[in-house]
């Protein structure tokens, strides 16, 4: 079975979060995605609302399971049999953030990772942006899943 884990903070899940695990799911038998719990960070929304958000907007899809981890996300990612860590690039910068990040992956892990562009109406959007401009009270609803009301979760 190959079983890929897409971790993140989603603070919230975004439509690029969501556009990068349905063109992911072909490749897949079972995507976790997972969300990764920083005890430094702040978030916006509870670990328990994202797990919620993000299971309802796949609700439908059966290769889809949601779940959190702390610590290293390669250690996550041996503990549910994951071969592959998913991760969206929006630029260069994200490319050679994420490909150091990757390479240390590999050489401590055998995890190897895939990395997926994000559509270019996408490549703008960042969860710290969209976490600013709701602690601002402006309307998000274009950079959130169409089934997702932001409002349910915070």
């Amino acid at each position: 079975m190959k079983i890929a884990i897409f971790p993140g903070t989603f603070d919230p899940f975004t439509v690029g979060h969501e556009s990068i695990v349905r063109r992911a799911l072909p490749m897949v038998d079972k995507l976790i995605v997972a969300i990764g719990v920083n005890s430094q960070k702040n978030p916006l929304i509870t670990v328990e609302n994202r797990k919620k958000m993000i299971a309802k907007i796949f609700e439908n899809d059966p290769k889809v399971e949601v779940a959190h981890y702390s610590g290293l996300t390669m250690n996550f990612a041996k503990e549910v049999g994951a071969r592959t860590i998913l991760r969206g690039v929006r630029n260069a910068m994200d490319f050679e953030y994420e490909s150091s990040i990757a390479r240390i992956n590999w050489k401590k892990s055998g995890i190897d990772s895939m990395f997926l562009l994000t559509l270019e109406e996408h490549s703008s959007i960042s969860s710290s942006i969209v976490r600013d401009l709701l602690i601002h009270k402006a309307d998000v609803s274009d950079l959130l899943p169409a089934s997702v009301d932001i409002q349910d979760y915070l």
